[in-house]
């Protein structure tokens, strides 16, 4: 460890890679100064500012196809274990970086701070390598050594620019306590108070050094832009900025869309729009959020945190390294004016699945490149994710980085309450959090907006343009009440078809690299209309194959599997604003069933009042954290109308055993009155009894009661 005031002998610079990039990048409409110039505090550090280009990341990108065009781009470098302070293998330490940016000539440099511990309580890919508890060891061999580097003397005239802690401070607000997304460890770490202890430390200890720039970590607009979270959130920010001896003085500004694909712009609708007198905030997209982007969420989340004591200056930047969503499915236009849905789906360039989805994603692509001040409020885009790097890995990776198998970068999995039980739209085949994916890579050069030049090179040399043949044949090769299985003949193309698109009407709902897919969360005895994209390496798109309508099945029939669930009335009135039972899942085979699998449906009507609803677990035996819940359209059959869905994100049930009590509830967001009496699933009993009318679905087919 270094001490303030040293200065290393540089002897061991990377001295042939530093002088390929000796000019370094100048942010795309700033003026490139003289490092000296960065000696007195600025207002925005990135006005005037020539960033550094990390040479480690740079010699990865330029490697692959198309990627040269976007090399010399400045990205954050990211501090996300300890042994990174001092390099890793094919990685260069802190202070080699720092280094290496005088070599260059630049005046700014990034780095994202990312070791908290309990880090990301909510993703097991980013997990870190320090336990909820060791506070003190997070300090003494993490903060303070990187604080001791970036007080060295030699680097005074470089702007330092640091993100606070990803992925921390959103999830007390969100997963910690009660929704469909909390989980333990979240609810570890809020009652510990050791993010905003440790993010106090590291905003007190680096805003103590005159050229650090601190920004906070404050997630993205599918996180936070409801006004349940955003107001919350700030008070969280505002705990955080104060503990452990920080101040607000301490806080230049905060980031928002880390390492995420939220759009910067939606350009063809906005949050205000109708469609036959239903608002866009009601889609299913938006869901009743107020932003559908990033640069509005960022702009209006400024004004309230300043609102909440943060000083009026602060600045905001964005992450749009991977929110581009260009590529041949771009939309030009807001979709049809049929529904509020299709309104939406067919305008919006956010191409995911859902907002909640965050792992490699499918279509994404490279956005904006880095820029200062490009509109009131935001003080740069950023690259904080360099593109390239993985978000997590899609099967379990034993590893010694701290690093953990999520479900969410699994392409196969159907997902969670964080993400309404959705596909997860991960790309196959992913390595580690942070390593090196070249697929991925080459898609976002593929699909960026703006486009890059050169982008649509492919490995063979020169620039293919043919897209391949649209899929024919296609055709449903099952089907259930809530679900079509689709196959089709294989495409063919100059070069190689990698992958198909799935569209359900005008919105895809899917990515597949086989001529098979599987659409799920359907409603009973409802025509579906399907067609399938084929696409290549260099991006390019063929036309739809023909469109086939599948009606899925009647709802009805009786599981007769091994397991079962029983069912016990919590709530005293049939008639007030929520619905309260408690649900146990008994295994009675004899053999352990993956919970993974299994989803319980718990059926009833809404009646009059808002169509969109709060859930919450109380308690479980298991854990809350375990459980997703969700609610969803379940057919018009009386009493039925919609169903609650239990989902449980890992774990086994033995033989014999039985999940233990779980007690939840569910409202409608406008908290208007249930008549529970008529449900299908409501029962009078208050103790557990075989519950013939809740269902349990064991790999999409009902496998105990009698759906309606």
């Amino acid at each position: 460890m270094s001490t303030r005031g040293t200065i290393k002998n540089r002897l061991s610079r990377r001295l042939a890679a530093a002088s390929a990039l000796a000019m370094g990048a100048a942010l795309a409409v700033a003026i490139p100064t003289t490092a000296d110039a960065a000696a007195a505090r600025v207002d925005n550090p990135y006005v005037g500012a020539k960033a550094y280009v990390n040479p480690d990341w740079s010699a990865k990108a330029a490697a692959e196809p198309g990627g040269s065009a976007i090399a010399d781009t400045p990205a954050f470098v990211w501090m996300d274990r300890i042994a990174a302070i001092g390099g890793t293998p094919g990685a260069m330490s802190l202070r080699e970086h720092l280094d290496t940016a005088l070599d260059q000539g630049a005046n700014l440099f990034q780095v994202v701070i990312y070791d908290l511990p309990g880090r990301d309580c909510a993703a097991l890919a980013s997990n870190g390598e320090l336990g909820p508890t060791e506070l003190d060891r997070y300090k003494s061999d993490y903060i303070d050594p990187i604080s001791d580097i970036l007080a060295d003397p030699a680097y005074a005239n470089l702007r330092i620019v640091t993100i606070i802690e990803p992925d921390s401070l959103p999830n007390i607000v969100t997963n910690a306590g009660g929704t469909a997304g909390s989980t333990d460890a979240c609810a570890t770490m809020k009652a510990n108070g050791n993010y905003e202890k440790g993010i106090g430390y590291a905003l007190h200890t680096l805003g103590a050094i005159p050229n650090v720039y601190n920004y906070v970590d404050a997630a993205h607009h599918g996180w936070l832009g409801w006004d349940s979270n955003m107001a919350p959130a700030g008070l969280e920010f505002k705990k955080a900025a104060t503990s452990e001896g920080a101040t607000v003085n301490d806080v230049a500004g905060f980031i928002v869309n880390t390492a995420n694909y939220s759009a910067l712009k939606e350009p063809n609708f906005k949050v205000t729009d109708s469609v036959n007198g239903t608002t866009v905030r009601q889609s299913k997209w938006v869901d009743w959020n107020y932003y559908v982007d990033e640069l509005s969420f960022a702009q209006a989340l400024r004004t309230q945190l300043v609102g909440q004591g943060f000083n009026s200056n602060i600045g905001m930047l964005i992450d749009t390294a991977r929110n581009g969503w260009g590529g041949a499915d771009r939309p030009t236009s807001a979709g049809p004016l049929t529904s509020v849905d299709d309104y939406v789906n067919g305008g919006r360039v956010d191409r995911r699945i859902h907002a909640g989805n965050w792992c490699n994603q499918s279509g994404a692509g490279i956005g904006e490149r880095p820029t200062s001040a490009p509109e009131p409020g935001i003080d740069a885009y950023v690259w904080a994710k360099p593109p390239g790097e993985s978000d997590g890995n899609s099967a379990p990776v034993d590893n010694d980085e701290g690093k953990g198998f999520d479900r969410m970068c699994d392409p196969t999995y159907e997902g969670n309450g964080r993400n309404g039980n959705s596909k997860t739209g991960a790309l196959p085949n992913s390595p580690l959090a942070g390593h090196w994916f070249s697929a991925q890579f080459q898609e976002l050069v593929r699909n960026a907006y703006p486009p890059i030049s050169g982008g649509g090179e492919n490995p063979g040399g020169g620039t293919d343009t043919q897209a391949p043949t649209a899929p024919t044949g296609l055709t449903s090769s099952a089907k259930t009440s809530s679900s079509v299985s689709l196959s089709w003949s294989a495409s063919s193309d100059n070069k190689a078809v990698t992958g198909y698109d799935v569209y359900r009407g005008s919105a895809k709902v899917g990515s597949t690299t086989t001529t098979s897919y599987t659409d799920t969360g359907l409603s009973a005895s409802t025509a579906y209309s399907y067609t399938v994209k084929a696409k290549d390496a260099a991006g390019n798109v063929s036309a739809a194959s023909s469109a086939l309508s599948v009606t899925t099945s009647a709802g009805g029939g009786t599981g007769t599997g091994a397991l079962k669930v029983q069912y016990k009335n919590n709530d005293n009135s049939a008639t007030d604003n929520q619905i309260r039972f408690g649900l146990q899942l008994v295994n009675t085979g004899s053999t352990a069933v993956d919970l993974s699998t299994v989803k319980l449906r718990y059926w009833f009507t809404p009646e009059s009042g808002a169509s969109t609803f709060g859930t919450a677990c109380d308690y479980a035996v298991l854990g809350c954290g375990k459980l997703s819940l969700a609610v969803k359209s379940g057919g018009s059959t009386a009493g039925a109308s919609h169903y609650l869905e239990v989902s449980f994100g890992s774990g086994t049930l033995a033989a014999g055993a039985s999940t233990g009590e779980m007690q939840l509830r569910l409202n409608k967001s406008d908290w208007s009155n249930f008549n529970e009496a008529d449900d299908y699933s409501h029962g009078t009993g208050s103790s557990f009894a075989d519950a013939s009318k809740v269902g349990v679905y064991t790999a999409g087919a009902l496998s105990w009661g009698t759906a309606p």
